[in-house]
């Protein structure tokens, strides 16, 4: 199987191009490659595919082998791959997902992709559409039926959480110091809590001022990431609902900084960032 590696502020991730190529198992196929001791190294693998709905179809599959709905870092990798593998010629292309279809603008340097914007669409912040199933008694803390500021007890610790949905689930708690979290020891009693059926990703946030924050995110299915994409967008909305910051914020993450805008005139998210291309290889799956 041919591939590229490629990474968005270090989020990254195995691609194939599926005009080309077959993966009769991609959820086997995203843990293999995905390991970094025996495989290529990865937080997954998308698949670049046909699509009757869009340009083309971003089938994401996670480290642990579970189907992701949207992948903010990786879509803007898959707006690169497709024009500087000549794909298309638009500077302007849909990609089909799980979490719908949606629109990258893509900025050309050179004759290559640099930068990609992406419309995310409206994101989800009321609680009867988030896959969220709160403890006996607990109700909403917000009176428009928004989860914000919502207690939740994670190893014996009261930690307050909002809950918005990029097409995937997140929860943004605002800390001190998200360096000083023991992410490996504490992400996964976020991920797995009862209050999430379909598990969850989880933002560490410290607000520098009101228009910068910095993160730390664990994701469902691959732990800790240098860069989460959907979560840099959750993360801006969650700090625009809580009044920290302002509709525009740079979001600063472990592998470089993401510009997040939450339109009001549209109620659309729109994330800004790098798209860069590591390398080029073969791996036999059998």
């Amino acid at each position: 199987m041919k591939f590229t590696k490629m990474q968005g502020i270090g989020n990254d991730y195995v691609y194939v191009n599926c005009f080309e190529e077959t993966v009769e198992d991609p959820s086997w196929a995203a843990r293999f490659v995905s390991d970094r001791h025996f495989g290529i190294g990865s937080d997954g693998l998308i698949l670049i595919c046909p699509s009757e709905k869009a340009d083309f179809e971003m089938r994401m599959y996670n480290a642990d082998g579970s189907r992701g709905e949207m992948c903010g870092n990786g879509i803007r990798c898959v707006g690169k791959y497709v024009y500087d593998k000549g794909l298309t010629d638009k500077r302007s292309i849909t990609v089909e997902t799980l979490a719908g279809v949606k629109s990258l603008d893509l900025t050309v340097e050179n004759g290559q992709v640099s930068e990609v914007t992406v419309d995310m669409g409206q994101p989800g912040i009321l609680a009867d559409r988030l896959p969220v199933i709160l403890g006996k008694g607990e109700v909403p803390a917000d009176p428009e039926g928004r989860l914000i500021r919502q207690p939740i007890q994670v190893q014996g610790k009261t930690y307050y959480f909002t809950a918005v949905s990029m097409g995937n689930p997140h929860i943004v708690l605002y800390v001190d110091d998200p360096y000083a979290i023991d992410l490996e020891a504490v992400g996964p009693s976020f991920e797995n809590h009862s209050y999430f059926p379909e598990r969850t990703n989880t933002e560490f946030v410290r607000v520098l001022d009101r228009n910068h924050v910095e993160m730390r995110v664990w994701e469902r299915g691959a732990g800790e990431t240098w860069a989460c994409g959907t979560g840099a967008c959750a993360v801006a909305v969650s700090s625009a609902m809580n009044g920290l910051t302002g509709r525009e914020v740079t979001v600063k993450l472990r592998g470089g900084d993401l510009e997040i805008n939450w339109d009001e005139k549209t109620d659309h998210v729109f994330m800004t960032g790098p798209a860069v291309t590591v390398f080029e290889g073969e791996i036999d799956l059998r």
